[in-house]
């Protein structure tokens, strides 16, 4: 049996039909809309000044930072003392926290 399906958009401001969906960031936060042909072209305008004094960014950095030589001879001190003390830890990934503050409470910290 054979099927098919029809995705129609509908005009997020007035409810008819919409030929396109329109995609803004705005303070971080990505948006989309679908709009008609009257409604994206007024969106448009409505943002022209704005686009044409503003400059374009690129990507925002990255807010994840690489591992530290630091933390990975940590990770394997970790790993060294629970492999010692009987306690199942894989070679790679995270370690599990109650492993984490059982070396943390045996260490000292």
């Amino acid at each position: 049996m054979a099927q098919k399906v029809t995705v129609m958009l509908e005009d997020d401001l007035t409810g008819g039909p919409a030929e396109q969906t329109v995609r803004f960031s705005f303070e971080g936060t990505d948006y989309e809309i679908d709009l008609n042909v009257k409604n994206a072209t007024a969106f448009g305008k409505q943002l022209t000044p704005y686009i044409e004094h503003a400059r374009r960014a690129g990507r925002a950095p990255s807010r994840r930072s690489g591992r530290t030589a630091a933390g990975r001879q940590r990770s394997g001190d970790i790993r060294a003392w629970a492999k010692e003390h009987g306690l199942a830890v894989s070679e790679r990934g995270r370690i599990p926290a109650s492993v984490v503050e059982q070396y943390q409470a045996a260490i000292g910290r």
